[in-house]
């Protein structure tokens, strides 16, 4: 399925999700995923939200459950479709994520069941350990962008067609 028949199909069944990359020191907090969906790749902490929970408080809360640390004075960065049209739609994979970033955070990075925390220098992230779109906005928004973009890919995780707007 190409990204406009993505759109027309898939987007208003997105679940919506987030992210949420705290950057201190000229350095990224990233985590190794450990288990399900982007399972050892990079990422920061992220996932759904939860019924009646606002946007901010799911990046807070998955922030705290993932790496055991809390961002504060989140900002808004990009928000990004993912289509997986080749997966079953009861796998939750079609999302709207919703990323933040944050310069302050209380308490330190701990490993978790989900992720294991580890900094990077800004000039040194592991993009080929990341998910494939990862280089195509990432560094967009750290430059203060922000990015609106889509994504499809495949049943095994290999991105497709794809497109990214700055505002």
């Amino acid at each position: 399925m190409d990204l406009d028949e993505c759109r027309r199909r898939l987007r208003p069944l997105l679940r919506p999700a987030t992210v949420c990359f705290v950057i201190s020191d000229g350095a990224i907090l990233l985590g190794l995923k450990k288990r399900g969906l982007g399972e050892g790749l990079w990422n920061g902490p992220g996932g759904k939200v939860e019924d009646g929970e606002s946007i901010e408080l799911a990046a807070i809360r998955e922030t705290q459950e993932e790496m055991c640390i809390v961002p504060r004075n989140l900002r808004a960065t990009a928000v990004l479709d993912f289509y997986f049209p080749d997966v079953p739609m009861d796998l939750g994979w079609n999302q709207r994520a919703h990323i933040f970033m944050a310069s302050e955070y209380e308490g330190k990075p701990v490993e978790t069941d989900e992720m294991a925390p580890k900094w990077f220098p800004l000039d040194k992230i592991p993009f080929d350990r990341m998910w494939e779109d990862d280089e195509y906005w990432l560094p967009a928004m750290l430059k203060g962008n922000f990015v609106n973009a889509e994504f499809v890919f495949d049943a095994n995780q290999r991105m497709g067609e794809y497109a990214v707007r700055l505002d």
